[in-house]
């Protein structure tokens, strides 16, 4: 940049001048390809204290607030890891090798003050929070370096203390222990005792890896990490197999069955009895482990077989399309206002969407002992969804269909099984008709049922309030025989406010979460009676200096009328009129619709807290850049035709649109614009590079560029690439790569486990834009997933992304652009 332009730049701009005047040789060191630091206020955003995950007690009276550590290292990021039939293991302590902890805990009651919880060990990584059914005591885990410990806080006292000595295995599926519903008593899986060591690959091959296939169609989506060989098969086992116990909150352990590769586990509402499922052989190279056979058994709380519900076969031939399903039990889980009934649903058409069928799925149910036929509570015409139970006799019952968008809720009384009456009837598309979803609350049992009133009359709901002025959450009664509703709570500017609880039996106190522009989200008490307003927590900002940023929710239409929106960022004391437009960067991520009129509305909120995550476009706004965010992308099929028909021209449209809302304003520079996305959104930038002239520059992160190499379909794409090739050739930018004549910035996780974006996406159409003369950088972030974690990776992606935008976007000069998709 030539200083002498600098001078006459605003002066908001100024503190920019000294980085970027520097000499390139400073700022292209990275020949040593070593981890490399952005500009101090970019940096900054890595280090400021996570927002606190906070938890109201099942008895309404506590929060429990969790403390978030902040990135962690790439040592620890990069640790050893066992990635086996699509689990990601950690082979010292037999946990998880990645995902969130805490480092602090505390409760506060709603009318108190926080008070730390005490007795931990000192640097814990807290995980698998869980309260006890009546409130009194939280369960978590604690990932010690060697193993994983069980331990339990009492709300009373504030003290922690370890439960038992038996280190838990958190290698397999969920959570590894949860409570029985006394609130005395936890199931837990363990390692089982005296298991020796882990099976030593064979330094010699004793044979060929082999796979036969004859005739059976079983098409499978693309994923990662999946069983290659019998080795893997052992270290899994190892790894995945549990000893259940039975421990109580004065330590004492009972052991439950044998060791076995437990998946899932749950007790009754009454605690007499568990719902226990196992996998078992044979295993598979081509699907990952929720997939595995799986043997569902009821046990009595010492271990013993009570009752076999189902051993389902390995699941590996589910027809394609997202309303295909296995055939068998799914689903089941135990009725929540019933002492010991399960309940489960099974698909009547095959599993398959694609056949014709009057009716989808059945609903069943078996009450213990489990000897005698199942009851069917309910038959549905769409896929099963879900139910939800209330204490009134009644239950809702969820279905929904994928190709028509359609939603519904059924009412029905399980006492008197087969009729319903629909309750519900939606687009899930249309958000601005989204009647809410039903409030819950704790059951005698400890269960979540339905939260009534009026002797079961009145539901509550809770939603969004998606409207064409934003969000606006609300609360509503509904009468569920009449169908009518009060709204008892709607949020108002400048709040943008969302239920959370209510506090009480007579549906008066409400307990919200409220934020501003300018306020980050806290917890308030809200007396629905009157207007008085109780602040519970005060968190403060978490980066005070940015507090000047700029933020206005925008809408604007695409050419052909389809309204659009996004969240444009504008720099501190930036003014158009005095300092011009701006380099700009656009950030999306395209939707597909198959409504027109649910694609133009609205997604956002006005009010809410102008949040800079570290991970998208909007820290670029403090390097003097205009930042167009969470720009609508959508992608419009309607009637026979499907989005993705059209998908090419509907990007370029919504692109267009969004660059001259933002000349139109005058706050962007259309020969400066980069555009930027995450996955979806990295095969978005792609795709609008080799299709339009729209942009200078392009930043895609862990993107997927052939779609040949997901053959089975794709995001929401259900038609094979047999089925629609001119689809999946015409949707890939590396069948396009000679027309990417733009500079595009490629990062990507090594570790990538997000199903269709296997790394070797980002490599193959670096190597077909290099070998065809065009601009790209790879870059590579060692053990990173999907989303990257470590503190040096994010610091790194920052820096590329600036000195990206700093060389091709900023710098830009004027050009004659194309701007038709091409």
């Amino acid at each position: 940049m030539n200083p002498t332009f600098i001078l006459r730049r605003p002066a908001f701009l100024a503190s920019l001048a000294a980085l970027l005047t520097l000499p390139l040789s400073a700022q292209e060191s990275d020949t040593e390809a070593v981890y490399q630091s952005p500009p101090p206020e970019l940096a900054a955003l890595v280090d400021a204290p996570p927002a606190p995950g906070v938890s109201l007690s099942p008895d309404r009276s506590t929060l429990l607030i969790m403390t978030r550590p902040g990135a962690p290292s790439i040592a620890e990021v990069s640790a050893p890891e066992l990635r086996l039939a699509g689990l990601r293991i950690n082979p010292r302590n037999n946990g998880p090798s990645r995902g969130s902890t805490m480092i602090r805990l505390a409760f506060q009651a709603l009318d108190g003050e926080e008070r730390p919880i005490t007795g931990l060990p000192d640097e814990p990584r807290i995980a698998d929070v869980r309260w006890a059914p009546d409130g009194e005591h939280v369960a978590f885990s604690v990932r010690m370096n060697e193993h994983i410990e069980l331990w339990v806080a009492e709300v009373a006292s504030g003290e922690a203390r370890k439960l038992m000595d038996a280190a838990l295995n958190a290698a397999y599926f969920g959570s590894p222990f949860g409570w029985v519903s006394n609130g005395r008593t936890i199931l837990a899986r363990t390692i089982p005792a005296g298991r020796g060591a882990a099976p030593a690959e064979a330094s010699v091959p004793t044979g060929p890896v082999i796979q036969e296939t004859t005739g059976e169609a079983a098409p499978n989506r693309t994923y990662q990490d999946l069983l290659q060989n019998p080795h893997d098969e052992q270290v899994f086992e190892y790894y995945a197999t549990s000893q259940l116990v039975r421990v109580d909150l004065d330590g004492t352990v009972t052991q439950m069955g044998e060791p076995a590769l437990i998946r899932g586990v749950s007790s009754s509402p009454d605690a007499s009895y568990a719902l226990v499922q196992t996998t078992h052989r044979p295993y598979s190279y081509l699907v990952p482990a929720s997939r595995f056979p799986n043997r569902i058994e009821v046990w009595d709380m010492n271990g013993g077989v009570v009752s076999e519900i189902a051993d389902l076969p390995l699941q590996d031939k589910v027809p394609t399309g997202f309303g295909s399903v296995p055939t068998g039990v799914r689903s089941i889980s135990w009725r929540a206002d019933a002492p010991a009934t399960l309940v489960w649903t099974e698909a009547l058409d095959g599993g398959d969407a694609n056949a014709e069928a009057e009716d989808r799925d059945r609903v069943s149910m078996l009450a213990a002992p489990f000897t005698a036929e199942p009851i069917t509570l309910a038959t549905l015409p769409l896929r099963y969804g879900g139910v939800m139970w209330s204490d009134d006799g009644f239950a809702l019952v969820a279905e929904s269909w994928f190709a028509t968008r359609q939603v519904r809720l059924y009412e029905v009384n399980p006492d008197e099984p087969g009729a319903q009456r629909t309750l519900f009837e939606f687009s899930m598309e249309d958000r601005y008709a989204d009647p809410g979803s039903p409030m819950m609350t704790t059951s005698r049992y400890g269960t979540s049922v339905l939260r009534t009133a009026n002797g079961g009359r009145t539901l509550f709901l809770t939603g969004q309030g998606a409207s064409p002025e934003g969000n606006r959450p609300f609360l509503r009664k509904m009468d569920r025989e009449t169908g009518d509703t009060e709204e008892v709570f709607r949020s108002e500017a400048p709040y943008y406010e969302m239920p959370v609880a209510l506090l009480d039996d007579e549906g008066t106190e409400l307990l919200t979460r409220r934020e501003t522009n300018d306020d980050p989200p806290n917890f308030f008490v809200r007396d629905l009676d009157g207007d008085d307003v109780a602040a519970v927590t005060e968190f403060p900002h978490p980066y005070p200096e940015l507090a000047g940023i700029q933020a206005e929710a925008i809408q604007y239409q695409r050419d052909d009328g389809i309204p659009l929106s996004a969240k444009l960022y504008l720099p501190p004391g930036y003014d158009a009129a005095r300092d011009g437009p701006l380099p700009a960067l656009v950030w999306a991520y395209p939707t597909e619709f198959k409504s027109a009129d649910a694609a133009g509305q609205r997604t956002d909120s006005p009010h809410q807290f102008k949040s800079v995550s570290y991970w998208g476009a909007v820290p670029y706004v403090m390097r003097g850049y205009a930042v167009i965010d969470n720009a609508s992308m959508p992608v419009v099929g309607e009637g026979e035709e499907e989005p993705n028909d059209s998908f090419r021209a509907q990007l370029v449209a919504n692109a267009q649109a969004a660059i001259e809302e933002g000349v139109r304003r005058g706050v962007v520079d259309p020969d400066r614009v980069a555009v930027g996305g995450h996955s979806y959104g990295a095969f978005m930038t792609a795709n609008l590079l080799a299709h339009s002239d729209l942009f200078r520059a392009g930043i895609a992160r862990s993107g997927a560029y052939n779609r040949s190499l997901t053959p089975f379909g794709f995001q929401r794409e259900e038609r094979t690439f047999w089925e629609a090739p001119e689809i999946y050739f015409g949707m890939s930018p590396f069948m396009h790569a000679e027309k990417v004549d733009e500079p595009i910035l490629l990062i990507h996780g090594e570790a990538d486990n997000n199903s269709g974006t296997f790394p070797i996406q980002s490599i193959r159409f670096y190597n077909a834009i290099k070998g065809l003369g065009g601009t790209a950088r790879l870059v590579m972030l060692p053990a990173e997933s999907h989303g990257y974690a470590a503190r040096e990776s994010l610091l790194h992606m920052l820096w590329e992304t600036d000195r990206w935008l700093e060389r091709y976007v900023k710098e830009a000069t004027a050009r004659t652009r194309a701007i038709s998709e091409n």
